[in-house]
């Protein structure tokens, strides 16, 4: 099922998008800041496309639990040239960041999108930035920064409480002025949600409760915890956050499968491949009758 949703900027195939991640860090807890250097982040972006990436997503600090932030002035830094270079040749592109300061130098710079994961909850300029420049923004579930944000990850109810607590979200920056159209809802896997008390598989065996806020749905479960800790060994060892790809690739077709808008990922290939399956599942492989550039983005856009 394809999510019905559009936005501002982003290109629509007719199935669920596939975001690839540049992480512009030294210390991203899935890739070890092997993009650290802007030229080598540009290239590594420019080849997400080629391997099937829909948008890019560029963020200059790791969200990971217990990461320390960096200042504003190092998180520009390390994304603007990035982001520039990509937009320019013609890339749709994220920018994950918390600050507004950062949002709206890289919206200057081409971003066609923001990616918030504290849904404007760590920066009260992030709603006026988002409603002036008029870009899709997406809206995660939050609770606190990555230092401490598992000792928040306390429950009755997980999907109740997420899903009530990004529709409050949502309402905030409605009323600071975002219009609905441009808010993309994310419910935050592996922020304040622990793995062992299977708070993300909840989350995404009951997606489709998320398309009740009306609004389109990111998945962004690509490397993390929940997957590892679920493929450790008898040891109890959990696997190698790299080593979890195939496992992201499922989460990616069952994703899709329940009408998500896009899926955010590191290996992009098998990801890309994943919602092309999903979207042949569902319509039978009518696409296929009507040329591959529904279902497969072969240039990039």
């Amino acid at each position: 099922m394809a999510s019905k949703h559009t936005l501002p900027g982003l290109p629509d195939r007719g199935r669920c998008l596939v975001m690839g991640v540049v992480n512009v860090t030294p210390d991203s807890f899935s890739d070890g800041g092997s993009w650290f250097d802007p030229e080598r982040a540009i290239e590594h972006g420019l080849h997400l496309v080629e391997e099937g990436a829909d948008l890019v997503d560029v963020g200059g600090e790791s969200t990971r639990p217990g990461a320390q932030r960096v200042s504003a002035a190092e998180e520009l830094r390390r994304v603007e040239p990035v982001v520039r270079e990509l937009a320019a040749r013609g890339i749709a592109v994220s920018v994950d960041t918390m600050r507004a300061e950062v949002a709206a130098s890289a919206v200057e710079a081409g971003a066609v999108l923001v990616n918030d994961v504290s849904g404007g909850l760590a920066d009260p300029e992030m709603a006026r930035l988002v409603a002036s420049s008029g870009v899709a923004y997406v809206l995660m579930h939050w609770r606190g920064h990555s230092h401490d944000m598992q000792s928040r990850a306390v429950y009755t109810d997980v999907v109740q409480e997420v899903l009530d607590e990004l529709r409050d979200r949502m309402e905030a920056m409605i009323s600071a002025g975002v219009d609905p159209g441009q808010i993309v809802l994310d419910p935050g896997l592996g922020f304040s949600k622990r793995p062992e008390q299977a708070h993300n598989w909840a989350l995404l065996q009951h997606l489709d409760r998320f398309h009740e806020l009306g609004r389109p749905v990111l998945v962004a479960g690509s490397r993390k915890r929940f997957l590892s800790r679920l493929l450790g060994d008898a040891k109890g060892e959990d696997r190698p956050f790299v080593e979890c790809d195939a496992a992201t690739a499922a989460v990616t077709t069952l994703s899709a499968d329940r009408g998500a808008w896009a899926v955010r990922v590191h290996d992009v290939r098998s990801n890309a491949d994943a919602v092309r399956v999903a979207a042949a599942w569902v319509d039978g492989g009518a696409a296929l009758e009507e040329g591959r550039d529904r279902t497969v983005n072969r240039s990039g856009l």
